[in-house]
């Protein structure tokens, strides 16, 4: 296997835990293990006397039952449990794909679901949306993508980096696509449920599709990436079980301390989740005002969904240097746009607490550099 190197993972390993006020991050404001005891009675007793050997490849059944709650029509043999996000891909991918196979990759996009398709031989199609139409979805252009040999198809939503959502009818007329050539969607669900308006919430491509994958996490939307836990769900259980074989060779299983306090988030998933998606809505309009203040440097399509937004910026200089330089002298952290391939760009983050601090530090400096 050849892949190139993780542009996005790369720059957050130089310089996440340097800068002191991260205002690019695309998860919420993060919880304690003492705020997950708290929400039942027993739970610190469970876990205090939990034995810590081995779990079920696939995830406890207490945590598959919880995460097919959060599904229409999922049973708990249609989960498996993954390490994050980030394995969930990584194993879905190189479990189904290989060289004489294409795929289609909704673009802009979290940078292993384009390298990590490669690394498999398959051909990889790019899907861009475009900041000048409104990061909108060309379906006319996504079915002159799709060939013979297509086997996948990758979309996101709500939409890492442009904090869109996808419209109902778009989703649907993918869904037919894909139906109509028994294609599989690979749908990246990890914001789900931080829709700014609930109303804009799709389904879940595994409850609309027999061979649509859902992939899901508690990193984004509940504030819990330290947890390390995420999730395929798909009623096709041929391609969960080819998906599961090649999890023998990575993780095998899960953190028994994570599958609980997983499988205890999930019980309490709206409450945990709309704490996010109202700290999100107390934030963007500081970042939107914000944008507004700097409209000589930034330009954006107001989010719509989710904690991130993906402003243009203007000017010709160096933008990744520029971030860089704002996370030394600053300690305020941006995520430039080139990790996703889109150098005139950067990443804002605003679903952390602090976020009005990060603002605040930002305007001060920007206010002190010379023209």
């Amino acid at each position: 296997m050849q892949i190139e190197p993780f542009a996005i993972e790369r720059f957050y390993e130089r310089w996440e835990f340097r800068a002191e006020l991260m205002l690019s991050s695309s998860d919420c404001e993060a919880l304690t293990v003492a705020d997950l005891l708290g929400l039942e009675p027993d739970a610190a007793e469970r876990l205090h006397a939990l034995h810590l050997g081995y779990t079920e490849v696939p995830g406890s059944q207490e945590l598959r039952s919880a995460v097919a709650g959060r599904y229409e029509r999922a049973d708990p043999a249609d989960i498996l449990t993954v390490a994050a996000a980030e394995e969930g891909i990584f194993v879905a991918y190189h479990a189904l794909l290989g060289p004489g196979d294409h795929v289609v990759v909704e673009t802009p996009c979290y940078g292993s679901a384009i390298e990590v398709a490669r690394s498999t031989g398959a051909a990889v199609s790019l899907w861009q949306r475009r900041y000048e139409d409104d990061w909108a979805h060309d379906l006319d252009a996504l079915q002159r993508l799709l060939r013979p040999d297509t086997r996948l198809i990758y979309i996101n939503s709500p939409h890492n980096p442009t904090g869109t959502h996808m419209p109902t009818a778009t989703f649907e007329r993918i869904i037919d696509l894909a139906r109509e050539r028994s294609i599989v969607v690979f749908s990246d669900e990890v914001y789900r449920g931080l829709e700014h308006d609930p109303a804009d919430a799709l389904p879940a491509a595994c409850d609309a599709y027999e061979h649509a994958i859902s992939l899901g996490t508690v990193s984004k939307a509940y504030g819990l990436p330290g947890l390390r836990i995420g999730w395929l769900a798909s009623r096709d259980r041929a391609l969960l079980d080819r998906i599961r074989e090649l999890k023998l060779y990575t993780t095998i299983c899960s953190s028994a301390p994570s599958e609980l306090l997983v499988a205890l988030a999930l019980r309490h998933a709206e409450e945990l989740v709309e704490r996010s998606r109202q700290l999100v809505l107390q934030n963007l309009p500081l970042v939107h005002a914000f944008v507004e203040r700097r409209g000589q440097l930034l330009e954006w399509v107001r989010p719509s969904a989710g904690p991130i937004g993906f402003p243009r910026v203007a000017g010709q200089f160096d933008v990744e240097r520029w971030c860089e330089q704002t996370a030394e002298r600053a300690s305020v952290l941006l995520l430039p746009g080139a990790v996703y391939a889109q150098p005139r760009h950067l990443r804002l983050g605003f679903g952390r607490a602090n976020l009005p601090q990060a603002l605040e530090r930002l305007d001060g400096y920007l206010d002190a550099q010379p023209d």
